[in-house]
């Protein structure tokens, strides 16, 4: 198969590019490319490394055209064979990026480089790591292999699939479906990678399994030391209410499948969530992992910024480098806005520390091409720059308000049975009435409370343990009334409500446009 890349290496070779230096952590999978392209120019292909030497070896002039000299280093010797080879050939040196601080390496290749013209050889530097003396940087064209495709992992995953299909207990026939998830998780490993999951995935649950593969992602973002995986336990089934939000999510649940690029759809960006303390934001954020059965990442913002210059622009890309490597995935950000507090006047507090990273993630909210879902969250808008909040940045802006009559039976449905109560037994209408204006983390916590006190008490739970704790409380809606109302009218004409509007409304709010009564109003005794 002809890759965008092995074109690109091609192109580089007949234009007799002197050196070229080959970026990627999948050595195999290189010499295969390297393998191609020497076949289709009709070119001699030697590798060279510390330990081996050259392979096949490499014939140079005799002694009587080239006088003895003192052997030398194994690393110099390896750019002076190369020199006096006269052979139509690639040179490929593997791991050589440590020698390249040796001033008579960097001196050699720099002689190297005119012959290299003169003639049909190409010097390739095989790295996983990317290291440029100042000297050679006009010299050498940097070429970074891309990790497998959609179609080399299919095809690896056939192969996979047809060698196990005869062995007993494995199941080897896949659904369309699950045969699409398989490779739709596996994209962001390296070949290696794949097989060795994949492997794994047979011999412990015997056949391949979405699962097993995304723990492997999980090795990856552990070495980064930037980003956070996160096991997602929370499932919609636990967000209680947010209708619309839902609905918006279900439809772009299969928004990153091959068939909705050749529909002629785009790679969905990200949401914004905005809203209220504790009406499930980030519980939202995290269900959307089990929805989508996609790696969620945390980025901790706190984690990006060091104490040397440059370490903490640094820290961001190595982010964003990881995330990309992982994708499909969600990258969740929580409380974007106190990440990035300090924003306006980083030029006087930080010296523009936090405003350049800022501005590298505000560029690639902007420009990513990879299928990074990011989920932010945010409590605070007048903390947010505006910049942030502009279209293209995120795919849509949700404000999630307090939640309804409605959503709050919902959410005492959720809580009691998580703690193994049967919903039926209470009567979920008058709870849900006597906690208006409370949030969803609020009704957890009534829920708990109650629990404490049966518990204290000897007894199960009953209504009255649960009315008593919700007088007990003053919710955030009471205590923070002003700036909830500030809130929401800010987020009426400028964001989509994530829920549906109450379906029956009183009086009161008919007057207020549908602004909810903030005060609880007194539980009967």
């Amino acid at each position: 198969m002809d890759t965008p890349f092995e074109q690109e290496l091609e192109t580089l070779v007949r234009a007799r590019y002197p050196l070229v230096y080959l970026l990627t952590a999948e050595e195999r999978r290189a010499e295969e490319r390297l393998r191609h392209v020497a076949n289709r120019l009709q070119k001699a292909l030697y590798f060279w490394t510390y330990t081996e030497g050259f392979s096949p070896p490499i014939s140079t002039p005799t002694a009587a055209e080239a006088p003895e000299r003192p052997r030398p280093l194994l690393e110099i010797e390896a750019l002076t064979v190369a020199m006096r080879s006269a052979e139509n050939a690639l040179i490929v040196l593997k791991d050589y990026h440590p020698y390249l601080n040796d001033p008579r390496v960097v001196r050699l290749m720099r002689d190297l480089i005119p012959r290299l013209h003169r003639s049909n050889r190409t010097l390739i530097l095989l790295s996983p790591v990317l290291k440029l003396p100042p000297e050679l940087e006009k010299d050498i064209t940097v070429l970074e292999m891309p990790l497998p495709t959609r179609e080399e992992i299919a095809d690896k995953l056939r192969e996979l699939l047809l060698l196990v299909r005869d062995k007993p207990g494995i199941r080897a026939q896949l659904e369309p479906q699950e045969f699409e998830e398989l490779v739709l998780a596996a994209q962001g490993l390296t070949m290696d990678e794949i097989e060795n999951v994949c492997a794994r995935s047979l011999v412990q649950h015997r056949q391949l399994r979405v699962e097993a593969i995304l723990s492997e992602k999980q090795q990856i973002v552990r070495k980064s030391g930037v980003l956070e995986y996160y096991t997602p336990s929370e499932r919609m089934s636990d967000v209680g209410g947010l209708d619309l939000l839902k609905e918006w999510l279900r439809k772009r649940r299969s928004a990153l499948t091959q068939e909705a690029r050749e529909f002629g759809l785009p790679e969905p960006k990200g949401v914004l969530l905005l809203g209220v303390q504790g009406t499930g934001k980030s519980l939202s954020a995290k269900a959307i992992a089990s929805l989508w059965n996609l790696p969620m990442l945390r980025l901790d913002v706190g984690r990006v910024f060091g104490s040397l210059v440059g370490a903490s622009e640094a820290n961001m890309r190595l982010a964003i480098r990881t995330a990309e490597a992982l994708a499909p995935c969600i990258l969740w950000i929580d409380e974007l806005e106190k990440g990035f507090a300090g924003v306006q006047s980083s030029g006087m507090s930080d010296s523009g520390t936090t405003a350049r990273v800022f501005a590298t993630f505000l560029t690639w909210l902007q420009e990513k091409r990879k299928p990074v879902f990011v989920v932010a969250t945010a409590n605070d808008v007048s903390q947010l720059p505006p910049e942030l909040l502009r279209k293209g940045r995120f795919d849509e802006v949700f404000f999630i308000d307090l939640p309804t009559q409605g959503e709050r039976e919902q959410i005492f449905t959720i809580h009691l049975r998580k703690r193994k109560r049967d919903p039926n037994q209470f009567d979920l209408a008058k709870l849900a009435k006597a906690s208006e204006g409370f949030s969803g983390a609020e009704i957890e916590q009534v829920v708990v409370g109650a629990l404490f006190n049966a518990y204290d008490a000897k007894r199960d739970l009953t209504m009255d343990d649960l009315l008593a704790e919700i007088k007990s409380v003053v919710p955030l809606s009471v205590m923070m009334r002003e700036e909830i109302d500030e809130l929401r009218t800010w987020a009426r004409m400028r964001t989509r409500p994530a829920s549906s509007p109450p379906k029956a409304e009183n009086s009161t709010q008919r007057k207020s446009k549908g602004t909810r009564q903030t005060r609880p109003p007194r539980a009967p005794e």
